[in-house]
């Protein structure tokens, strides 16, 4: 499975969410790209109060801060 993970520069919650990723179950099982909210004008409106925000490529579901490595197991089950 393929997420998308929106982030942003300096941003310390995105530190946390990074080590919740690494700490979940399905870390092997889903391919991340990162998207730096500030390269793109839409994606920055959209995610400049919200990141980090994980998204599903499949779908466009939306796990928005603060998950933990369970939520994102559930997430993507």
């Amino acid at each position: 499975m393929k997420l998308y993970f929106y982030t942003g520069p300096n941003c310390s919650l995105c530190d946390l969410a990074i080590e919740e990723l690494n700490l979940s179950a399905c870390a092997e099982q889903v391919t991340i790209e990162t998207r730096n909210i500030r390269n793109d004008h839409d994606w920055y409106h959209r995610y400049a109060v919200r990141i980090p925000v994980l998204q599903r490529a499949d779908n466009g579901q939306e796990l928005g801060w603060p998950f933990s490595a369970a939520d994102i197991e559930e997430f993507v089950h």
